[in-house]
């Protein structure tokens, strides 16, 4: 009977923020350790779903270059990077769409619908709801940077009940245009403020943004990430996830997460629980 009393309590403790979030839209940026383990992902679609039957209208976007990189390394095309970004060619353009959209997208699609939910894969060409322009053709080649999200598209699907599921592939401006290649940190962010997101949650392989002494830091606003950034504390691949939360706050979202994915159910225990989890990111008048 205590172990019965004790689950209806954690309930109960998960009200108020159930109430909080009942109808809000929240931005999952879905990568790392959860996207590649059997058994992270079995637990990311159980959390998605709750979010889902509780009245929370999830929103996935997804990444995948470690699959890319494998599958141009086994057709033996050179994968190339300049300041974290992936120089991408035409043709290295044409496998980041196959493996996105073909595998990955539907891969996420199909775990989703088999848990109960109502998912639906997409990518940025379709209806043109994101178009893009590169970022620099000389030497990035079709690597993208967001201009425009048209939110009534992925609107329309949401209230039709749907969970859209979003691989980072722009459109172009002309017809046959091969695409654009966008950072899915950034593509995250710019959906979660085209549709007013209450949250975006970034999921990583980190416990989420780091001291010195590798110690977590909770909350941080962006007058502490310029600090932490400035003497070395954020480096590496973790600048261009900040970078990512920073855009989301500055275009009205609520707040942004870093947590880390290879903890079962993480995004119940951010959403969910009083403490959270991994690191969050807060404007200055949050």
């Amino acid at each position: 009977m205590q172990k019965k009393i004790s689950t209806v309590n954690t309930l109960l403790d998960a009200l108020p923020f159930i109430k909080d979030f009942a109808g809000e839209t929240i931005v999952i940026k879905y990568g790392g350790s959860a996207q590649e383990s059997g058994e992270l992902k079995a637990k990311f679609a159980e959390d998605v779903l709750l979010m889902y039957l509780v009245g929370i209208k999830p929103v996935i976007v997804h990444g995948g270059g470690k699959s890319i990189t494998s599958l141009l390394n086994a057709l033996g095309i050179h994968s190339e990077f300049v300041d974290g970004q992936r120089v991408t060619t035409k043709e290295a353009m044409k496998i980041a769409e196959m493996v996105l959209s073909g595998e990955i997208n539907s891969e996420i699609v199909s775990l989703l619908n088999h848990c109960g939910a109502k998912a639906i894969g997409m990518s940025g060409k379709d209806a043109h709801f994101i178009k893009a322009k590169p970022i620099d053709m000389e030497k990035l080649g079709y690597a993208g940077d967001i201009t425009h999200v048209n939110a009534e598209v992925m609107q329309n699907i949401i209230n039709e009940k749907f969970i859209p599921v979003i691989a980072p592939i722009a459109s172009g401006d002309d017809a046959g245009h091969p695409g654009y290649n966008i950072n899915a940190d950034l593509a995250a962010s710019e959906i979660a403020v085209a549709l007013n997101a209450k949250k975006v949650i970034f999921l990583t392989d980190t416990p989420g943004v780091l001291d010195k002494e590798k110690n977590l830091l909770s909350s941080l606003t962006e007058a502490q990430i310029k600090e932490l950034k400035r003497d070395g504390t954020i480096s590496g691949g973790m600048i261009p996830k900040v970078d990512a939360c920073l855009e989301a706050i500055h275009g009205g979202v609520a707040k942004a997460h870093i947590i880390d994915g290879r903890i079962e159910h993480a995004l119940l225990l951010e959403l969910f629980t009083s403490d959270g989890v991994g690191t969050q990111i807060i404007g200055a008048n949050a």
